[in-house]
């Protein structure tokens, strides 16, 4: 289903307590798949209560950059009115700094002949 070059991070924050995401999941998550390359969001899904939240999120977030964060926090304030905004922006932030991590240690493990 997804390319050899991608890999699944999740990110994760916390939910108002009034949320019933928070009620149902304790936090709030966003699962991406990035093309580990390029970065590139190549599909994502959330865990949102409302299939339609879940599938506007998606939207929001394939074909952006896991690393443009501002963009994507922008785009998020501007078109994302439900309670779990905040959220989303720390889960996305999240994500972004998991993956910047899978990429610098896949590059320190690389031997020096073949970089």
């Amino acid at each position: 289903m997804f390319e050899n070059n991608t890999v699944y991070i999740i990110g994760d924050a916390k939910a108002p307590s009034n949320n019933p995401i928070t009620q149902q999941y304790n936090a709030f998550f966003i699962g991406l798949v990035v093309n580990k390359e390029s970065g590139i969001i190549v599909d994502a899904d959330c865990s949102a209560t409302i299939e339609l939240t879940k599938s506007f999120v998606k939207s929001l977030l394939v074909g952006r950059s896991i690393l443009d964060i501002d963009t994507v926090k922008k785009e998020i304030q501007t078109r994302y009115f439900g309670s779990s905004q905040k959220a989303l922006i720390v889960a996305f932030k999240n994500a972004s700094l998991k993956y910047q991590n899978i990429v610098s240690s896949a590059a320190s493990s690389v031997p020096s002949s073949r970089r």
